[in-house]
């Protein structure tokens, strides 16, 4: 077995995965800061105190406009609008380049070229950005006056204020802890994660009523067709409580589904991460049964994955294992008829012992078919879609936790498309400026999705009705990104993504659901991505993963540890005869 975090487990385990830890010292969690620097913490750096200006906002809310009014000059500090309450959000910047400017009159012009990633709500959720700005200007003196402290120890304040709260991104990652909240998924047969931010200034007593107040509030935006919240009219009674391990929570919620009250427990559960200890739910002040949340964790594991994944690849038309020291390697769940011509291929497992097959295949000249089957391995029949394209997408599938008949997507001649078991496609309306779609990828949840259209990142709810014969995609969400011209994505994670694009060259970038959070991880691919697989890390297995495959120019590579992926990977082939140079092998994926 690889190390944890890059390589693959050989069997998945129930864990609790939390974000969040103890802290380590006063006004710290998990050895970060919970509060940002002071004024004066930076002297007279100016640069230090840009950076500490741009993490003022952050912390709690309502004492965001104070904790930033510290930084102004007394007499510019009414130039910055206060707003109170709901109102209260933060302009969140990706920060590109500072330049200084000493001025005659010993102050100093600072302009920050930035880019817009969103607008950080009170609810914890990053909403797509409103301003529209690619620069900021300010100016910097010393707090100083003469005959008192020195420049040093007085600090310096802003003049002339941006009107908004700025908060850049690497502020937003040092004093606040992501969390994920659940809702079900709108045929309430799974939970799916909606991405929040907590301050860590906030202590645990009081991060189970902000959760809870979350839930109340309901979905992000964007999830919202895709899920369902609890009732309408549902509040908190008082705040939520809890000491040494027991917490209680009080809702007035309508309804006398006890299903229903049960399902709230696991969605409760599972959003407060890893908090330890026992749950009494109140409805109505009427107590249910006190729950331990990690037994309920548990018992009610997230998603459907019952063993650890496999990796695959095309060699000369047909599917083969990848073998790799220490891991899970397996048979081709396909007979040897079906498992000819193919150019990609998307696997699953699904209830009930089924493998899903979805493939891309030779048809006419220079055209593409999808052929696609189901069954218990090996999968010895496929049907065949009735139209060629000239180019399809690695077909992805909608992964349920049920018998029903199995639903995928796929892109084909730019045009996005669900497909089902007899292999008909039917276009699915996007609400995109160009139809213009490359790539798509779904999130192990089956609910979310991630697109790639004109070369920009979205991502969008999915809504399957109860029969799961129809799927509909809600309005996409456009996210910020430094790559630009994109190829390729995939789920690494339940809520981050792996994405291919140019950062000046071609590279690959790990992106949270919500665009705020950008980590490189290679950037020297050397060629454009054409495709890319990746096993998601996620909250109900043993050990994570965020293992990804990818091919450029013709070349198949794997991550953790980076390797190119030769021949001799390839099992069940017939060596070439001597003087012929093998193949490569191409379009490699996991079967998960």
């Amino acid at each position: 077995m690889l190390s944890a975090g890059c390589g693959i487990p050989t069997e998945s385990d129930v864990r609790v995965d939390g974000k969040a830890g103890t802290a380590t010292e006063a006004g710290s969690v998990n050895g970060r800061r919970s509060e940002p620097p002071s004024r004066t913490a930076s002297g007279s750096d100016n640069e230090a105190f840009v950076r500490n200006f741009l993490s003022a906002a952050a912390g709690e809310p309502d004492r965001a406009y104070e904790r930033v009014t510290q930084f102004l000059a007394p007499e510019h500090k009414s130039r910055l609008q206060v707003k109170k309450g709901s109102e209260v959000a933060l302009t969140v910047v990706r920060l590109r380049e500072s330049v200084f400017t000493l001025n005659s009159d010993s102050t100093t012009t600072v302009k920050i070229a930035v880019q817009q990633i969103g607008v950080l709500r009170t609810n914890g959720t990053l909403a797509p950005p409103v301003a529209t700005e690619t620069e900021y200007e300010f100016r910097l003196r010393s707090a100083a006056l003469s005959g008192t402290d020195s420049d040093e120890r007085a600090g310096l304040y802003v003049l002339d204020p941006p009107n908004v709260l700025l908060l850049s991104d690497v502020a937003l990652q040092q004093y606040y802890q992501d969390e994920s909240i659940y809702f079900w998924s709108s045929d309430r047969t799974r939970l799916v994660p909606d991405q929040r931010y907590l301050p860590l200034a906030v202590p645990d007593e009081r991060r189970v009523n902000e959760v809870v107040k979350w839930l109340v509030g309901g979905p992000s935006e964007w999830l919202r067709q895709g899920v369902v919240g609890l009732p309408d009219g549902t509040e908190l009674i008082n705040n939520a409580t809890g000491a040494n391990g027991r917490w209680e929570v009080n809702l007035d919620m309508s309804g006398d589904d006890q299903n229903r009250v049960d399902q709230l427990i696991t969605q409760l559960a599972w959003s407060l991460g890893d908090l330890p200890g026992e749950l009494e739910l109140k409805i109505r002040n009427n107590s249910q049964p006190v729950q331990n949340l990690n037994d309920r964790r548990i018992a009610e594991p997230l998603y459907p994955v019952t063993e650890g994944p496999q990796r695959f690849g095309v060699y000369e038309g047909a599917i083969r294992p990848l073998d790799f020291v220490g891991e899970l390697s397996g048979q081709v769940p396909l007979a040897g008829g079906v498992n000819r011509n193919v150019v990609s291929a998307g696997l699953a497992r699904a209830a009930n012992n089924r493998i899903l097959a979805a493939m891309v295949v030779t048809g006419g000249k220079d055209r593409q078919r999808l052929a696609v089957g189901a069954g218990a391995a090996p999968v010895e029949l496929v049907n065949r879609s009735t139209t060629e394209y000239a180019s399809i997408s690695r077909p992805v599938w909608l992964r349920t936790v049920d018998s029903r008949s199995a639903q995928g997507l796929v892109v084909a001649d730019g045009r996005l498309y669900r497909f089902d078991e007899a292999a008909r496609m039917f276009e699915v309306p996007l609400n995109l400026p160009s139809a213009g779609v490359t790539a798509v990828a779904a999130a192990l949840d089956g609910q979310r999705v991630a697109l790639i259209a004109e070369g920009r990142l979205y991502v969008a709810a999915v809504n399957l009705d109860g029969a799961g014969s129809s799927v509909s995609i809600g309005p996409p969400r456009a996210l910020v990104t430094s790559l630009t011209g994109l190829t390729a994505v995939d789920w690494i994670g339940e809520d981050r993504l792996v994405v291919a694009g140019s950062a000046g060259q071609p590279a690959i970038y790990e992106i949270s659901v919500d665009g705020a959070v950008e980590t490189p991880l290679r950037t020297d691919v050397g060629a454009k991505v054409t495709h890319l697989a990746a096993y998601p890390t996620n909250r109900s297995v043993r050990v994570p993963s965020g293992a990804y495959m990818y091919e450029a120019n013709k070349v198949a590579y794997r991550s953790s540890p980076f390797e190119r992926i030769e021949p001799d990977r390839v099992r069940d082939i017939v060596a070439p005869p001597a003087g012929v140079r093998p193949s490569n092998p191409s379009a490699p994926f996991f079967l998960y």
